[in-house]
């Protein structure tokens, strides 16, 4: 999905939500940089995958937070976690580097991803690239969640 594509299916579904167009941004340094509305509510994604390859996983956490992946590893009783490659994140969730978002998992059909989501987001507002990193959308996170539950995908709180 294009970013545009992105915000005809929200309003489709009518999910409210605002857009806040900004340069590419590509880390959370530079994301800083930029005046956001809601900059408590940013989110960061980090997108991993098992050592075979069989199982990955989109984990998203509040701007400042940090994911210790030995920890969420044991937490969660997956094997051993490492970073996707930009071909992992491509064939997935159809996105390169610098775009991940939960958005992204309306782009994996197979519903083959499993997304954690930080639960400091719980009953508030998140920000989340739509499939670009040149915007941020707002919603809510009970939007979001029921945007992906509908589509299938695997969604999970995670204590990060």
């Amino acid at each position: 999905m294009t970013k545009q594509e992105t915000y005809d299916y929200l309003r489709a579904r009518g999910v409210a939500f605002e857009i806040t167009e900004h340069p590419a941004v590509f880390n959370m340094e530079e994301c800083a940089a930029v005046d956001m509305p809601y900059p408590e509510d940013d989110a960061k994604n980090i997108f991993v995958r098992d050592a075979k390859k069989q199982n990955y996983y989109l984990i998203t956490i509040r701007h400042d937070k940090r994911v210790d992946l030995k920890e969420f590893q044991r937490r969660h009783g997956t094997t051993r976690l490492s970073f996707a490659s930009p071909e992992d994140l491509m064939a997935r969730l159809h996105l390169a580097p610098g775009s991940v978002t939960p958005l992204g998992l309306l782009n994996d059909p197979d519903r083959s991803v499993q997304f954690y989501l930080d639960r400091d987001f719980e009953g508030g507002r998140i920000g989340v690239h739509p499939n670009d990193n040149t915007a941020t959308v707002w919603l809510s996170t009970r939007d979001l969640l029921d945007l992906l539950r509908e589509h299938g995908s695997p969604v999970q709180w995670a204590e990060i």
